[in-house]
């Protein structure tokens, strides 16, 4: 029941679209609570809440009002809206409404603050995801990578037991890691998810010393730890990589982590590791700065697709890079081989003495 009477509450005037007709009307519209009720002149009338009415733009100087789910409706005031009636309706929003409360210039900082965060987080957010993807979905994502060069493996005498050997005196506690070598013109080493690590032999036989492929072995591990590689794959390929990673793209996944860099950072972090994994294990860094040299003057062997790839394409090296190393060689002593001559010669010929092998070429 209405809370005022008819004769205490003649209305408001008011113009009216119904949304039907298209004709303007005239009624009286009267308070009843929270709703209101439009009257024709005849006195017949519909009631409406308030709290279903929108603000509309103002019309010829006066306030206008439409209601939700009924498209064309309209009221509007001929002046001002009534005091009366004010509280009651919603007020129109403004066009920079809010700017104009707090400043242009306070709000171009706030905006700027919030695009500033905007592209922090999106840096960030791969690292972030990175260290969120579940082990296995990791593993299986680097199961079905490796496959892309498992006919290539390497296996000949003596070749993995020096490789064995080469890991456990790097990093003792590393049996999550799945190390291969693989019959590859490329002096490139990559690590593929889940603590997979391929060595393409070519590394090997530019490598002039073991103590030169334990370095660049320590600094692929080093990868692994900080999940380096899935960030990369993360950045290069979005998040494709978990939502459609286990499918028939692998291949351009792999390829994808062969021709990618990590970040300056990630380098960084990855030559921390390394230095320290070789220090503890009593191997001299020093052979590692003078391969990354010579690599960078273009002192490498064999033409053609020997130089296709080198491991600077994904390794970016510096000068100051290579000073670390150096730094780190001076500051400590009592350095052992990391392999025998022996040994060292058996892992070198892991490809070439196994028959099994498949010839060296590329073929993606």
């Amino acid at each position: 029941m209405p809370l005022t009477s008819a004769r205490s509450n003649p209305g408001l005037p008011v113009w009216h679209y119904d949304g039907a007709s298209g004709i303007r009307q005239q009624r009286l519209l009267r308070i009843e609570g929270d709703d209101f009720r439009l009257v024709s002149p005849d006195g017949t009338g519909e009631t409406y809440s308030f709290a279903d009415l929108i603000a509309r733009d103002a019309q010829d100087g006066g306030a206008v009002f439409a209601l939700k789910k009924r498209p064309g409706w309209r009221i509007g005031f001929a002046g001002d809206v009534p005091k009366e009636i004010a509280d009651h309706l919603p007020r129109v929003r403004r066009y920079g409404g809010l700017i104009d409360r707090v400043g242009l210039w306070r709000s171009s900082f706030i905006f700027a603050l919030l695009a500033a965060g905007a592209i922090t987080l999106f840096l960030r957010t791969p690292a972030a995801v990175a260290r969120a993807v579940p082990p296995s979905m990791e593993r299986k994502l680097g199961d079905l990578m490796v496959g892309d060069f498992g006919h290539r493996a390497c296996a000949g005498p003596g070749g993995p037991e020096a490789l064995s050997a080469m890991l456990q005196r790097i990093d003792p506690k590393a049996r999550d890691l799945d190390i291969r070598v693989v019959n590859l013109p490329i002096v490139n080493a990559v690590t593929l998810p889940g603590g997979k690590i391929v060595i393409f032999d070519r590394l090997l036989q530019e490598a002039r010393t073991p103590e030169e492929i334990a370095g660049v072995l320590a600094h692929e591990i080093g990868h692994v730890r900080h999940h380096d590689v899935m960030e990369s794959l993360l950045r290069q390929l979005g998040l494709s990589v978990l939502l459609g990673g286990l499918d028939g793209k692998v291949g351009g996944y792999t390829n994808t982590l062969l021709a990618a860099t990590y970040s300056r950072d990630a380098e960084a972090r990855a030559d921390g590791y390394a230095l320290d994994a070789l220090n503890q294990a009593g191997v001299s860094p020093e052979p590692m700065a003078q391969f990354f040299r010579r690599l960078s003057g273009g002192e490498m062997k064999g033409e053609g697709a020997a130089r296709i790839m080198t491991y600077f394409s994904t390794h970016p090296m510096s000068a100051d890079r290579a000073a670390r190393f150096d730094q780190a060689a001076r500051s400590h002593g009592n350095y052992r081989p990391v392999l025998d001559p022996a040994a060292w010669a058996r892992l070198r010929a892991i490809c070439s003495s196994d028959p099994d092998a498949e010839k060296p070429g590329l073929r993606f």
